[in-house]
């Protein structure tokens, strides 16, 4: 008797996607994952390819889709600097044109509709934590921004056709979030570290590593998406997800090399422009209107990437 819910995923061979699509099938749900494979891989969903609830779609959310469905998520980005800023232009089109096409689908169909924003919508903060009335403090112009103002449009939009056309939007800003299958060429401070400290390499920290970052594992932000998606009709967000403890990026080089026992030694190098300072969310709209809050240390997220990348980076 038990009614499917048809969900789609865009980007849902990427990583946070990966994890999402496995946990909405694990729940019974029908899932399209949809991604062109731009930073997705078929490796991240190929443990799901022969369950009888699960499609795989090559399509670029810039073009539009007609399928039907009851919910959708929209995580199709690159997400990491170096692959957002190889091809800067696509990335812009892929948040601004990937959510009008996008929010038309739910439109047509009457889904319910999340955005995977960012904590990077938040800029270089003046405020600390970071909560989400605050505006930023973001450069237009300026090497990151076609993700920062990529992602700030794609919000634009969202609360747009709700005014509009009284859409049911959710908007996440999901904060750093790290666990087994990142891409290990991403980029990424958690994986940087992680790959260099397996292959016995210095580790490379830009600036003083003072600067600080909050990492959310994986299955929590998945979490976190998943009550927001299915939470009442009022809440639309835009809500933090992100762990709110806070490290410093040398703090993160150390916990790294005492999990790999690597003899990796630290290097520093100049800040990259615009890199924010400080990034923690404030995440108490999270605690009080979805029940939500990360559950898994740093030290214990660490431990299940580490042993990921072991297997499949170092091997």
């Amino acid at each position: 008797m038990h009614q499917r819910t048809r969900i789609l995923v865009t980007g849902g061979a990427g990583f946070i996607g990966r994890h999402l699509c496995t946990r909405l099938v694990a729940e019974g749900h029908d899932v399209l994952c949809l991604d062109n494979f731009f930073t997705g891989t078929k490796d991240n969903i190929a443990h799901l390819l022969n369950e009888p609830h699960f499609e795989l779609m090559r399509h670029d959310v810039t073009f539009p889709l007609y399928v039907e469905v009851d919910q959708i998520y929209n995580l199709a980005c690159p997400a990491s600097p170096v692959h957002y800023q190889s091809d800067p232009v696509q990335t812009t089109k892929t948040s601004v044109h990937g959510a009008i096409n996008m929010l038309g689908l739910a439109k047509r169909t009457n889904a319910r509709i999340l955005q995977a924003s960012t904590s990077e919508v938040y800029g270089d903060p003046k405020i600390h934590p970071q909560p989400e009335p605050y505006t930023g403090n973001v450069n237009p112009i300026g090497p990151r921004s076609c993700y920062d103002e990529g992602k700030r449009c794609a919000e634009t939009l969202f609360f747009d056709y709700k005014r509009q056309h009284d859409l049911k939007i959710r908007v996440a800003r999901i904060f750093n979030t790290y666990g087994p299958n990142m891409h290990p060429n991403d980029g990424r401070v958690v994986s940087n570290f992680i790959v260099q400290a397996l292959k016995g390499d210095p580790i490379t920290i830009y600036g003083d590593g003072s600067q600080t970052r909050s990492f959310c594992y994986v299955d929590d932000l998945v979490d976190g998406l998943i009550r927001l998606m299915n939470a009442n009709e009022s809440v639309t967000g835009p809500i933090n997800l992100g762990n709110p403890g806070e490290f410093t990026i040398k703090e993160l080089a150390e916990l790294v090399i005492a999990e790999t026992g690597a003899k990796s030694h630290l290097t520093f190098h100049e800040l990259p422009q615009d890199d924010p300072l400080q990034r923690c969310p404030d995440i108490t709209q999270a605690r009080q209107t979805l029940s939500w809050a990360p559950t898994v240390p740093l030290a214990e997220g660490l431990k299940k990437t580490v042993a990921y990348f072991r297997d499949h980076v170092a091997g």
